[in-house]
């Protein structure tokens, strides 16, 4: 299987996802920036390293087991994809005990209100936003982008962060991201190539 798509819009379908996964099964891919270059971003950020942290769309990427090594236990890692949550779980389960892996949806979340203090978004967001016109997006991607953030906020204690680490420049990214009662901070990284941090902070 050719990791790319024929068209960006399937980076938006679980049948893709699913596949990919058993196609590269014992492989791992980050999107954007690997851990080291962000750990000191990390650090500032989160800087209780007993920080209930939920990842969503964990994939197969190294960020969580990088992070776990770096004393962040507490995480929570959810995909819809059952493949892959398979896959990491037999994978972590020994190595890294504490940390967990779940089948979940990111658009509906099954944990209660302020039930954690930091959620991680690395490409989740983007993968289901890739609309043949980036100026007009299909009225259910737009859904599904807010739906996520939506279930973010509620699921984050106040003064509770999310994370959200893409390539989408803010005029295309903020219109999901601006809920009216918390702090929206963005910051460029990279020199040539500029990816995009957005960083969200819960009202206390």
């Amino acid at each position: 299987m050719d990791l790319l798509p024929d068209t960006n819009q399937k980076f938006g379908k679980k049948e893709y996802w699913d596949q990919r996964y058993r196609e590269e099964a014992e492989g791992t891919f980050d999107w954007f920036k690997a851990y080291d270059e962000i750990s000191s971003v990390i650090h500032e950020l989160i800087p209780s390293r007993d920080a209930e942290i939920l990842m969503l769309g964990c994939g197969n990427s190294t960020l969580s087991e990088d992070m776990y090594d770096d004393s962040y236990h507490r995480i929570t890692n959810i995909d819809y994809s059952g493949v892959v949550i398979e896959q990491m779980t037999a994978r972590h389960s020994e190595k890294r005990p504490v940390m967990t892996w779940i089948e979940m949806d990111v658009r509906h979340l099954d944990f209660r209100d302020a039930s954690f203090d930091v959620a991680i978004d690395k490409g989740t967001l983007d993968a289901m936003l890739t609309p043949k016109d980036v100026w007009n997006p299909d009225p259910q991607m737009v859904s599904d982008c807010n739906a996520e953030i939506d279930e973010a906020y509620r699921i984050l204690r106040p003064g509770g962060r999310l994370i959200y680490l893409t390539f989408g420049q803010p005029h295309f990214r903020k219109q999901y991201l601006n809920r009216h009662d918390w702090k929206l901070e963005i910051r460029e990284l990279g020199e040539s190539f500029h990816y995009y941090l957005y960083v969200c902070t819960k009202q206390e």
